[in-house]
């Protein structure tokens, strides 16, 4: 079956009262959160984010993708990027420096499944390799986010990543992959600890899965 993401509410854009809510709950949990119009706008806030020789490592995300963050922040010499480096190496013997790589970047950047009204994040992953960097291994996480990613509360999160999110990657994943994808792994964040290492644009456009 083809699911559509129009046929969901779940790929409805939240109002700007909702985003505002969210932005002043995570703001609240100590995330450094910032409204931006639309991509356009996050990628260029992004590429003022990050300076220069960063090592950069990026999480899979439509939005990254979509946006042309991915690209900007993949290809080039401006930035350190991971990404293609541990892709280039050999599995069989540089599993642990791919390991390394990947879990402590400068920055980790990419996109999350849902934010709450009530300030958290919540991440799903079929392999995790994304998700100790967001959690703290990277000395900075950015987060760029859609407006349909906004939900009131932690159930609805989690019934989005579920209902909405899992069957759009599954597709995704079969047509590039061949292999389907699963929520291995799930990554709640509730709060940031460290005041500035954790950033959040949230857009008032959908953008994304």
């Amino acid at each position: 079956m083809t699911i559509s993401i129009t046929e969901t509410p779940f790929a409805d854009a939240a109002s700007s009262e909702r985003l505002e809510r969210a932005a002043a709950a995570l703001t609240a949990h100590g995330f450094t959160v910032e409204i931006l119009d639309d991509a356009a706008a996050a990628r260029a806030r992004v590429r003022e984010l990050i300076p220069a020789g960063a090592g950069v490592f990026t999480g899979a995300s439509e939005t990254l993708r979509l946006s042309g963050i991915e690209e900007d922040l993949n290809t080039g010499t401006r930035y350190e990027a991971v990404k293609p480096r541990t892709l280039a190496m050999d599995r069989s013997t540089q599993a642990d420096e791919i390991r390394r790589l990947r879990a402590s970047p400068d920055v980790a950047v990419g996109s999350v499944h849902a934010v709450t009204e009530t300030g958290s994040i919540v991440i799903a992953s079929g392999s995790g390799s994304q998700l100790p960097g967001y959690a703290g291994g990277a000395a900075r996480a950015i987060w760029v986010v859609g407006a349909q990613k906004v939900v009131p509360d932690l159930s609805t999160a989690l019934r989005r990543v579920e209902e909405h999110c899992l069957p759009l990657e599954n597709a995704r994943a079969l047509a590039v992959y061949g292999s389907p994808s699963a929520v291995n792994r799930l990554l709640i964040l509730h709060a940031e600890y460290q005041p500035g290492r954790g950033t959040v644009l949230l857009l008032r456009q959908p953008i994304g899965f």
